[in-house]
């Protein structure tokens, strides 16, 4: 591990600034280099990963309840730190840079120099409990918790794709994760993070299911595209500039609730017809809502967008254990009053419909326009009226096991986080979480409506 190099002044002024959380320590962890010699020397960016180089990283915090002994809370970040180095080696273009080829296209460089690992971040706030994280509103101590706020992913050519914070807490420990989005999904976090644990559970540890790291499997194509020569990320920045202060709360859906919900959305479908999913049902369910509480006109046309996994839409498909980026937002729209006024099924008819108009063909169509003309997306680009998914249900969330117990909450943290963008996580206990952002005044609204109340508390 090596010291801290000074490339953090800026993240340790805004952390030292904050009255309960203090930083302890900064360092890199490395790679343990056991498969050094398989390793190539780089790894290219492809079509699916290139546009998210303008989205920010991708955060994640994690919360537990553990000893704050001392030197116990001390050896289990201690074994963390050994278990990622050993998950580095594995998950290699997460420790790399990112780069130009000789053609001028994106890479990560995973070699000599440029293989420097994961920043790593010790950190207190013993005033802060496990459950003050877990619930309600905590923007400011979120910025705290989980690294890289506002740190966009072209950064990677100048800073550490992963970035890891350990925070002790008054009863227990913070994990915060800021992963590069140009290099992973939220499919391959999720891998990362369950083999991570897996390693750290013992000196004789593996990870289950090894990541298939070829890219050009997935899209040979490579895609230029024009970024500042220097660390300018503001030159590249959103043009709808930062957003409006927004609540992020988690409701919570138990399973008789998702259940209710489904069969809600399927009772008038004829016979012959496709029985519409959970996502489905509950997907259309949170888009009504949100529709009333935002208050808007019957003429407003709203939009849902779906950020869909395409691991097994493509030709050939890739295996669950791809890393790297291979998702597309999908989109359907429609008036609010058409939406609000029809039977759940209208709503949630829609959602299948595009879900399962995305084939091979679709995606293909896709690749082929942005290569034809690469341009810079946002993380806002949905626009106004959107409710918009990330994250999914069946991510193992809370198989993140380290050996002190599962998480008590898997939370985001502030990036990429717009007005309507839900997160989904499974219940800890079963069911579905639901972590959404909104306009304050339309959150007022959404938890004072009985109609969705009454089913998150079914």
């Amino acid at each position: 591990m090596a010291a801290d190099d000074g490339h953090n002044a800026e993240r340790r002024k805004t952390t030292t600034a904050s009255v309960k959380v203090k930083v302890v320590n900064t360092s890199m962890v490395a790679p343990s280099n056991r498969t050094e010699t398989e390793r190539p020397a780089s790894c290219p960016l492809i079509t699916f990963d290139v546009p998210y180089i303008t989205f920010y990283y991708n955060q994640k915090l994690l919360l537990y309840k553990t000893s704050t002994d001392d030197e116990e809370f001390r050896g289990a970040v201690e074994r963390m730190k050994e278990g990622l180095a050993a998950a580095l080696d594995y998950f290699y273009p997460l420790a790399g840079k990112i780069a130009k080829d000789e053609d001028g296209s994106l890479i990560v460089d995973c070699s000599g120099e440029s293989l420097v690992g994961a920043e790593v971040i010790d950190a207190s706030a013993e005033d802060v409990s496990v459950e003050e994280l877990a619930e309600g509103e905590t923007t400011e101590l979120l910025q705290e918790v989980v690294p890289y706020t506002g740190i966009m992913n072209l950064e990677g050519l100048h800073r550490p794709l992963l970035a890891v914070q350990f925070t002790k807490l008054k009863n227990g420990l913070a994990l915060g994760c800021a992963f590069n989005h140009a290099i992973v999904d939220g499919h391959s976090t999720w891998h990362f993070m369950t083999s991570w644990a897996d390693l750290t559970r013992g000196p004789s540890a593996t990870i289950s299911v090894p990541p298939f790291h070829d890219r050009t499997k997935a899209r040979s194509t490579r895609v230029k595209v024009d970024l500042p020569s220097s660390p300018k990320a503001h030159e590249l920045a959103d043009p709808n500039g930062p957003p409006k202060h927004l609540v992020a709360k988690v409701f919570s859906f138990s399973e008789p609730a998702l259940s209710q919900l489904k069969s809600q959305a399927n009772a008038n479908l004829p016979p012959e017809s496709k029985p519409f999913s959970t996502f489905q049902s509950l997907g259309a369910h949170v888009w009504r809502s949100v529709c009333r509480a935002r208050a808007l006109k019957p003429e407003d046309i709203t939009v849902f967008a779906i950020f869909m996994n395409c691991r097994s839409r493509i030709d050939p498909p890739m295996p669950e254990s791809y890393f790297g980026n291979l998702i597309q937002a999908i989109f359907t729209g429609t008036a609010s009053g058409l939406l609000q006024a029809s039977p759940p099924e209208f709503g949630t008819g829609l959602l299948q419909k595009v879900i399962e108009s995305h084939d091979t063909k679709a995606v293909n169509a896709r690749l082929d326009e942005y290569e034809a003309k690469p341009k810079m997306f946002h993380y806002t680009d949905a626009g106004v009226n959107t409710v918009a998914v990330g994250s999914s249900p069946r991510f193992r969330v809370y198989d993140v096991e380290f050996g002190f117990g599962r998480p008590e909450r898997v939370r985001s943290g502030l990036n990429n986080k717009f007005d309507g963008v839900m997160f989904l996580y499974p219940g800890r206990d079963g069911g579905i979480d639901a972590e959404l952002t909104l306009d304050p005044e339309a959150m007022k609204n959404l938890e004072r409506d009985e109609q969705f109340l009454n089913v998150a508390a079914a």
